[in-house]
């Protein structure tokens, strides 16, 4: 066990893996690694990356803040 920052401190990907296996994979069973991995790159690509809402973006998901960027560049 390490202190908090350092290599051994696994808080973010524990709490991250979590967060998958309740939304992702207990929800329905898999037959093949292929259908598991393909899952997981949906949600992360798909859900994770791209609709869900950033602080960081004042709350936009990543498309909803390129839109609005984008269209304050043509303004």
């Amino acid at each position: 066990m390490g202190s908090i920052g350092d290599c051994f401190d696994n808080a973010v990907i524990e709490s991250f893996r979590g967060r998958i296996q309740v939304k992702l994979l207990n929800r329905q069973r898999r037959r093949t690694r292929i259908e598991l991995a393909n899952a997981i790159f949906e949600y992360l690509e798909i859900f994770h990356n791209r609709r869900r809402r950033h602080s960081s973006l004042k709350m936009l998901s990543p498309i909803e803040y390129e839109r609005l960027h984008a269209a304050q560049q043509l303004a």
